[in-house]
């Protein structure tokens, strides 16, 4: 009679297929050479740019990227809150910090961002413990909103809006906050078309704490993940975002990165 397999060996089973998989993972992220070409002519990069969103992770970096930018003259914080990172760009005379509390409502901010070149979209919360109505209302209604206030005011003759997104997001997923978030860039592009405005969606999987922020279980995640291309750090976000802005003529509106090309154009604007 053939005797069953140990218990402990089922178990090795999936642990066995798990590890297989995520080597195949890394040596497929290793084998990827891709990367942006250099233009031969010099970018032109964004002088005074808006950060919606900087306290939160995705912000925090978009922010230390913008800071560490020579070419950025201006940074107008739109926040809630005030953080260590925004005060520190106060004091080099490098940020302006305005606290906006209505989200729904930009009449009393907009004359401040009406010569903003470009505008970095970082607004999001956690779905958990969320019901959808004020998820839809933060993800969707508070960014058209203001891209509606800023087109009807804006003195620019093209304007650079780019909404941080998330992966894995469908019309049809069964989950809420993916379906919100499909929506809000469907309504983002939708309402661009066709206008001076070109909103580009940036889709990455993990985004990484800045080093001043981030703890222990943050740092194990990313270098958990960003081996296998699924994690991104949230300065590179800024230094992707800061380089498809410098390069808004080889994107259209609707156009979406993922973490393999938000890396790319973070290293393009490194190499510069």
């Amino acid at each position: 009679m053939m005797k069953l397999p140990r218990l402990k060996t089922l178990l090795l089973i999936p642990v066995f297929l798990f590890f297989l998989i995520y080597i195949f993972g890394v040596i497929t992220v290793m084998q990827d050479d891709r990367k942006v070409t250099p233009l031969d002519k010099e970018l032109v990069y964004p002088k005074n740019i808006a950060i919606f969103g900087a306290s939160g992770t995705a912000g925090d970096g978009i922010l230390k990227a913008a800071m560490a930018s020579s070419d950025i003259k201006k940074i107008h914080i739109i926040t809630r809150r005030v953080t260590a990172r925004m005060e520190q760009g106060v004091k080099l005379g490098k940020a302006e910090v305005t606290i906006h509390k209505d989200y729904l409502d930009y009449q009393p901010i907009i004359d401040k961002l009406v010569k903003v070149d470009a505008v970095y979209w970082a607004i999001g919360i956690n779905s958990i413990g969320v019901d959808e109505k004020t998820y839809a209302m933060i993800h969707v209604d508070f960014p058209m909103r203001f891209t509606e206030a800023w087109l009807k005011s804006s003195q620019k003759e093209s304007l650079s809006f780019h909404y941080i997104s998330s992966s894995d997001i469908s019309d049809d997923s069964t989950v809420m906050w993916a379906r919100e978030k499909r929506r809000a860039e469907k309504s983002l592009f939708a309402f661009a078309e066709e206008t001076k405005m070109q909103v580009i969606a940036y889709r990455p999987d993990y985004i990484g704490a800045t080093e001043e922020e981030a703890h222990l279980g943050q740092y194990m995640l990313y270098y958990f993940f960003a081996p296998i291309g699924a994690a991104v750090k949230a300065e590179q976000i800024g230094q992707a975002m800061l380089e498809v802005t410098a390069r808004e003529n080889e994107f259209s509106n609707g156009d979406k990165l993922h973490t393999s090309k938000i890396i790319r154009y973070s290293n393009a604007y490194e190499m510069r």
